[in-house]
């Protein structure tokens, strides 16, 4: 299903998101800087992107890393998963952590990032006194087997 989400490009040269294949999920994000940024091992850097959009009501975007860029350079997401709420007109920003062992730059125009927009269900807590029985039950992390 396609549908329109609006991106103000808040500097001129800012990019619009754009998919890699017809049949990618995530939108990649293109860093916007006016010098090399170069982050140590361990360290994070905050990269504009240069746009604000307007996800529409009822969805998420959700701002992952490129697989490519975390796998081979270990470059990716501080917070692993970046949120922008329907409401958030801002600039979409990446904070990018080095994992590696040698410092990493980031150059103008360099895709950091991927943007999936997706629906969210908006949840209504209640407090109970008890929960159905399930075959797992509250067994966790590994409670299902190694294989």
């Amino acid at each position: 299903m396609n549908a329109p989400v609006p991106v103000k490009l808040l500097d001129p040269r800012a990019r619009l998101p754009v998919y890699g294949s017809g049949c990618a999920a995530g939108a990649d994000l293109y860093a916007l800087t006016d010098g090399p940024v170069e982050i140590a091992p361990g360290g994070t850097a905050l990269v504009r992107t240069g746009i604000a959009v307007a996800i529409p009501q009822g969805y998420v975007g959700l701002v992952y890393a490129r697989s490519g860029m975390a796998c081979k350079r270990g470059l990716a997401p501080a917070n692993k998963v970046g949120v922008i709420d329907a409401d958030y007109r801002g600039e979409v920003m990446v904070f990018l952590h080095n994992h590696g062992a040698v410092p990493q730059v980031v150059e103008d125009g360099d895709r950091i990032a991927q943007l999936v927009v997706v629906p969210y269900l908006t949840a209504q807590f209640q407090s109970v006194e008890e929960l159905d029985d399930t075959e797992r039950g509250s067994g966790g992390f590994g409670s299902t087997g190694l294989k």
